[in-house]
């Protein structure tokens, strides 16, 4: 009578939320929640471009775009407020003097440098020959190149500093700017936008919606061109002056070389055209991954036979353990002593299974923190894959993340402490292992970040972490993070003991001697973990080190659910099979049964580096590249691990307390 009351009880509260949200739905005309507030824009309305830090697929290392000798604002360089990610993925996004003026046709003379010195010289060849990129962007819109390379159109973001003709040691640099602004008109139609981006959230009201008409910016390229002009004209002009529009020249002397004493004239034109892509869409084109059928292709593949390998060792499973339990139920009490006499297996270590194993304090850090990642990237996926985390709000999705980290201490205090209280039968000492909870992962990071930040700060790159950021990071940890790690153990001290179904002998049982060493399983283990992760492994390696969009997010969601499923099964049935040959130190195998896909991750970022990331040059980011992977691979063992172990263990409670113990 009670559950139906509750039942009845839930469904009301939920007739009422849905009919609150069908309220709240007739309200509103319409919204668009990925992305940046829309900014309409009137005829002859200035704009002015940003620019973000130069990158470069060959050294991963970012610099300001103001440490080459380009035009600089006639107010003066601002920086734009940036967001934690941001920083911490080296972005330095500043004003710059690209104006445009909506709806106006132009050709523009910007400013002539002074005569290029050595280092300059220097400097600009450099970038160059490493193809650093210059990143702009226009209404929070990245510009975007064209391209063809064997007859096959690709697209890029940015554009190159400059570049070398084959067989030629000279290089010249880009100079001049062929834009296109895409323009959608905007009459203040009865959608309402939402934006989550860098300009705040914010609604187009009934009043705003006639202030609101105008143009929307929906599309931003730009073709890069070297020019060379004539110095003494030039320095006649004022920057916005107006110039002949130029033609990309294809003779090489007829570009503007890099070489000590030339000055170098920048100017730009642009165009606008009027585009039917809407708002809300203008995104679209960056998010078209290259090979997107074959990835759609792969991933379901991956996923079918993973499905069909785990169905069949569940199956497996199912069917051993069952008939295992049916046999020993059924038998008597002096059958079942002498069954016990003559049979081996999982039976016979009832009396171990449950002793502590060895570094218990090290296994519950490990899966407190195991839990906060997890959880962790599972609320940051979810969010991404329903349109939360737009590209449109850089750094949003690592900052995200790192907030959920921080407030999920208390479920990694909780979970710890609670796991240190079962082991050891008593909360002494939880203290400790909270602060331990709280200090091991972040600091494992932290010694690895601040080796890292020691190369970038020698090599002068806007990737290094500042000194004000470092201590940022360090009171969040400790005004957050450890405060709730202690609450959540704290509470882990006053959550009801998990009771063991079997007492535990005083002296341990003797492990038979095996022909291969265990650790070998569980090794091996961690293939089939792997074989769910390492295609969508790839594209997100390829986002982050060769500048690609990844927003495939309801893949990967559909691929973490899965690779969950295998860790847990996979992590119990070598348990069981440990348990069968009368092995009892299941703890840490079933730890690292999963977790040890975290080294096949790690041998195939050095694989990528190797195969797909050539063009890397250098020691310098050949180490940041390997100590961003090591981050990664820790981070991936220790929530895999998480997730075989506790699996484990509440099948080890389940499989001995269904069985009759005098």
């Amino acid at each position: 009578m009670n559950f139906l009351t509750t039942l009845k009880g839930k469904m009301v509260s939920m007739y009422q939320v849905f009919l609150f949200a069908l309220l709240f739905v007739c309200v509103c005309d319409g919204f668009y929640l990925p992305g940046s507030y829309m900014h309409t824009y009137s005829t002859g309305e200035s704009i002015y471009a940003k620019v973000n830090s130069l990158t470069s697929i060959e050294t991963e290392l970012p610099f300001s775009y103001y440490s080459l000798p380009y035009c600089k604002p006639l107010g003066g360089i601002k920086k734009s407020a940036e967001n934690l990610g941001e920083l911490l993925m080296g972005d330095q996004i500043d004003n710059s003097p690209y104006r445009f003026r909506m709806n106006v046709n132009e050709s523009v003379f910007l400013c002539i440098t002074n005569a290029l010195s050595q280092h300059e010289v220097k400097l600009l060849k450099q970038r160059t020959r490493d193809l650093y990129q210059v990143n702009m962007i226009l209404d929070n819109l990245p510009a975007m190149r064209y391209a063809v390379q064997n007859g096959v159109k690709i697209q890029w973001t940015g554009f190159p500093v400059g570049y070398t003709p084959p067989n030629s040691n000279d290089d010249y640099i880009i100079n001049h700017l062929k834009f296109k602004v895409l323009v959608h008109e905007y009459e203040g139609s009865g959608v309402e936008i939402i934006g989550t981006g860098e300009e705040g959230m914010g609604i187009i009201s009934e009043a705003d919606k006639k202030k609101a008409s105008g143009y929307e910016i929906v599309g931003f390229e730009v073709i890069p061109c070297s020019v060379k002009y004539d110095p003494e004209k030039m320095t006649k002009l004022h920057m916005y002056d107006n110039v002949p529009s130029v033609n990309c020249p294809l003779e090489l002397e007829k570009s503007q070389i890099i070489r000590e004493q030339e000055r170098v004239s920048f100017t730009y034109e642009v165009e606008f055209v009027k585009s039917d892509i809407r708002w809300p869409s203008r995104w679209d084109a960056y998010l078209k991954m290259e090979g997107a059928r074959v990835h759609w292709f792969s991933i379901l593949n991956s996923l079918m036979v993973i499905f069909f390998l785990a169905g069949i060792v569940f199956v497996i499973f199912l069917r051993t353990v069952r008939r295992d339990l049916t046999r020993y139920e059924e038998l008597d009490k002096e059958a079942q002593a002498q069954m016990n006499e003559e049979l081996s297996g999982w039976k016979l270590v009832v009396g171990d299974v449950f002793r502590e194993p060895d570094c218990s304090k090290l296994l519950c850090v490990m899966v407190g923190d195991g839990i906060q990642i997890t959880g962790m990237g599972v609320v940051t996926i979810v969010f991404a894959a329903l349109g939360f985390m737009s590209p449109a709000s850089r750094g949003m999705l690592l900052t995200g993340m790192i907030i959920l980290y921080l407030f999920l201490g208390i479920a990694a205090g909780y979970i710890g402490v609670r796991m240190w209280r079962t082991i050891k039968g008593t909360s002494e000492g939880w203290r400790s292992l909270s602060w331990s909870i709280a200090c091991f992962f972040p600091g494992i990071v932290f010694v690895i970040l601040t080796a890292l930040n020691f190369l970038l700060w020698g090599s002068k790159s806007t990737g290094a972490i500042p000194i004000s950021l470092y201590f940022i990071l360090l009171s969040l940890w400790f005004c957050i993070s450890v405060p709730l790690t202690l609450f959540g153990g704290f509470l882990g001290t006053r959550a009801a003991e998990i009771q063991y179904p079997v007492r535990t002998n005083q002296i341990p049982r003797e492990i038979p001697a095996r022909k291969y060493p265990s650790w070998l399983l569980v090794l091996g283990a961690g293939t089939l973990p792997f074989g769910t992760l390492f295609i969508e492994l790839f594209f997100i390696l390829s986002s982050i080190w060769l500048g690609r969009f990844y927003y495939v997010f309801g893949f990967l969601l559909i691929v973490l659910l899965l690779l969950v499923i295998v860790c847990a099964e996979v992590s119990v049935v070598l348990t069981y099979m440990h348990l069968c040959v009368e092995d009892w130190r299941w703890w840490w195998k079933a730890f690292f049964a999963s977790g040890s896909v975290a080294l096949y991750v790690f041998l195939y970022s050095i694989n990528y580096l190797v195969f797909d990331l050539q063009s890397l040059s250098g020691p310098v980011s050949a180490m940041l590249y390997m100590g961003y992977s090591l981050i990664m691979a820790i981070a991936i063992m220790l929530s895999t691990g998480t997730i075989g172990f506790l699996v484990s263990f509440y099948f080890v409670h389940y499989l001995f307390s269904s069985v009759k113990i005098d």
